[in-house]
């Protein structure tokens, strides 16, 4: 990985990135403002799912009110985190935290899409019933978590070698 950051490092595109004043911090604002879009999508649906919000509507409806937020808001994260790697390859992929951002992300992707998969094959009943099964609201608070959890390593990736000392390989 050592050989594959410095190589992408040496790139114009990540020079240009990376000697630019305002690129890393502009790109960083639009991936912090667009996780918080994120969470607040998810959020709302966690909590009609608890039955601590939107009691008044269907999961359902709650759900296809809020998945293109939460896909459009992936999609974003995604092209602003590769930039922010492209920009500084070294600090994001050596970075224990990072990976773990990155393991964290592949298992709240997985949890949100089955979610939505099922709700959107089971709609009559999702639709009908206000109550949700204990096992559903067990996912959504472990989901909710898994995202506070990427917010956390996405943090600790500035101060990675401190906090996880010879876990981090950065030098």
């Amino acid at each position: 990985m050592h050989e594959f950051a410095s190589w992408l490092a040496g790139t114009a595109f990540s020079q240009t990135i990376a000697s630019s004043l305002w690129m890393i911090p502009a790109i960083q604002s639009v991936h912090i403002v667009t996780f918080a879009v994120l969470i607040g999508a998810l959020l709302i649906v966690d909590l009609r799912i608890l039955g601590l919000a939107s009691k008044d509507q269907s999961l359902v409806v709650v759900t296809r009110r809020y998945a293109p937020w939460v896909w459009g808001c992936i999609a974003v994260l995604a092209a602003t985190g590769l930039l922010l790697i492209i920009g500084e390859p070294a600090r994001e992929l050596l970075s224990f935290s990072f990976w773990v951002k990155m393991s964290l992300l592949v298992v709240g992707m997985i949890i949100a899409a089955a979610f939505q998969i099922h709700v959107r094959n089971n709609q009559a009943s999702w639709g009908e019933t206000e109550t949700v099964q204990p096992a559903t609201k067990i996912f959504a608070v472990l989901s909710f978590f898994i995202w506070v959890g990427i917010i956390a390593m996405g943090r600790l990736i500035a101060w990675d070698a401190d906090i996880w000392g010879s876990l981090s390989p950065q030098p």
